[in-house]
């Protein structure tokens, strides 16, 4: 017998579907319930690499670390990365097949754009491809709690949605709709997504879940109780405004650009000083959770920047990964951005390359692949020239760097040949693995190194000591830990604040019957 279910929707993107799925995964392997997360068909450029070297949502790998299992690519089958307003390289099953265009993959056979190998943008195809991945899901867990993507009625793309109410008609799964009263007029936002969405997906539709409460629940009542009356459909808990949350971003920066990163509340520092780091917030900037474990850190206060004058009080300055390496390079350059680097390097002040961050900084770049801008200078920073090979190089490595242990995740195109500078990351043999450092600058492929917590100590050793701070790192912070604690939180949304009984009656007996339709609706589809 299948698992059974649960579609987590929302009135609109980041209303809070990656955190309350997180949270109910958690609250379930918690309650002793097998659980897995799903989400058909994932936008980002926040992406992670399984252990079997495939390439999934970020999002879906928190997901899965709440519900304590490991990720795998059949959680997020289908992964959409932009390189433009207009196109997106496909991923599928971890893998990717190819760029296409917004209308050839959501249009049809044919469309301009389309990718001969990925089936043209069929929505049967990809449809039959996530049903196939979500029942072994089901076949191998009690429960498996999916996520949509921005909103159900986004009735321009009814006719092709896999990851809404399509994949919840195909599962017969019950969908509670997220709405955030944050914003305002969530209200509204749950009649209206409701009434618009055609009878039979309606019928999934169980009822809403509000995020993001302020104040005292009692105010809010009397709407909840107009609003099931109006639709039939009762409100499954309101969970409160809860600050800094440092859990992995889906779709894009949650803070403004000269915010502090992920809302969190700097710790004193253990030395004298705090260490100041910009990070260039570079175009389709990618993986730019690669910073959370440094603002994870006593003393570190990590903001996004976009301008050169920004550098000026910086500690360290990461260039992060991104989708577009020609593209932010000529963005640092006309931003004076890249000027300001070169005076940093030249200073012998700290900066530290990842992955595309890594690849421009080094002497040339040999692009025929993601812009096909040919032959293009990069900053000449570090001894290193990239040439961008069509096959994505996906891979889980370990190593040593700075005399400690350290571990990431690869995903990128160029292939860096290192002509020289010092050894950074090694296999603790004498052996390179990757990247390289010229004085103060360092470059790495390798997301998520950060988070290897005495490689991590220190790295921001060497940067305070070259920026001349008496800034000590803290000898016992535990990314690890801190990441579980923000999970249970999580988890203890859910449980304090929702009807956690009526949710596991919804996942394990699916839809409830006599569910209203609420007009106009959409027409049949």
């Amino acid at each position: 017998m299948s698992g059974g279910g649960l579609l987590v929707a929302g009135t609109t993107s980041d209303a809070g579907k990656s955190v309350v799925t997180a949270g109910i995964c958690r609250w379930l392997v918690r309650q002793g319930v097998k659980v897995a997360p799903f989400k058909a068909q994932n936008m980002s450029l926040n992406s992670f690499v399984t252990r079997e070297g495939a390439e999934i949502g970020r999002a879906q790998a928190m997901q899965a670390q709440a519900a304590r299992v490991e990720p795998t690519a059949l959680m997020n089958p289908v992964l959409l990365k932009p390189g433009s307003d207009r196109s997106s390289q496909v991923v599928l099953l971890g893998r990717p097949v190819g760029e296409m265009s917004a209308r050839g993959f959501f249009g049809t056979a044919g469309s301009p754009g389309s990718v001969r190998e990925f089936a043209g943008g069929h929505r049967e195809a990809l449809l039959g491809t996530v049903t196939e991945c979500l029942a072994e899901l089901r076949g191998q867990y009690d429960a498996v709690i999916c996520e949509g993507a921005g909103s159900p009625a986004e009735i321009n793309l009814r006719r092709t949605d896999i990851v809404n109410m399509g994949i919840a008609r195909a599962a017969d799964f019950p969908v509670v709709v997220v709405g955030d009263i944050d914003r305002g007029g969530v209200f509204a936002s749950f009649f209206g997504t409701t009434a618009l969405l055609a009878r039979e997906d309606q019928r999934l539709v169980a009822g809403y879940l509000v995020n993001k409460f302020r104040g005292d629940v009692s105010l809010l009542e009397p709407g909840l109780d107009m609003l099931e009356g109006l639709t039939g459909r009762r409100t499954y808990g309101v969970l409160p405004f809860a600050h800094g949350l440092g859990i992995d971003e889906e779709d894009g920066l949650r803070v403004s650009l000269r915010g502090a990163v992920r809302e969190s509340v700097v710790a004193p520092p253990v030395g004298e000083d705090v260490l100041r780091v910009a990070v260039c917030a570079v175009p389709l900037m990618s993986n730019f959770t690669d910073v959370d474990a440094l603002a994870a850190e006593p003393g570190v206060v990590v903001r996004f920047v976009d301008r050169a004058e920004e550098l000026a009080d910086a500690d360290l300055v990461v260039v992060p990964g991104t989708r577009g390496t020609v593209r932010a390079l000529e963005w640092l350059r006309e931003r004076g951005l890249a000027e300001a680097l070169t005076r940093r390097a030249a200073e012998g002040l700290p900066v530290l390359g990842i992955c595309g961050g890594f690849q421009l900084l080094g002497e040339r770049i040999e692009d025929e692949v993601e812009s096909r801008a040919g032959t293009v200078d990069g900053l000449g920073l570090l001894p290193v020239r990239v040439r961008f090979a069509r096959e994505k190089t996906l891979a889980r490595p370990v190593g040593e760097a700075l005399g400690e242990a350290v571990a990431g995740y690869e995903i990128h195109h160029g292939v860096a040949e290192v002509l020289g500078g010092d050894q950074f990351i090694s296999d603790g043999k004498g052996y390179s693995l990757d990247g390289c450092r010229v004085g103060s600058v360092w470059g790495t492929h390798w997301h998520g190194s950060l988070e290897s917590d005495a490689f991590r100590r220190a790295f921001l050793r060497e940067v305070a000591a070259a920026a001349g701070r008496r800034f000590v790192p803290a000898p016992d912070t535990s990314f690890e830990t801190l990441r579980e604690e923000q999970l249970d939180k999580l988890g203890d949304l859910i449980e304090q604040h929702a009807d956690t009984d009526a949710l596991w009656r919804l996942i394990e007996s699916g839809v409830p019957a006599g569910l209203p339709f609420v007009p106009p609706g959409a027409p049949q589809s």
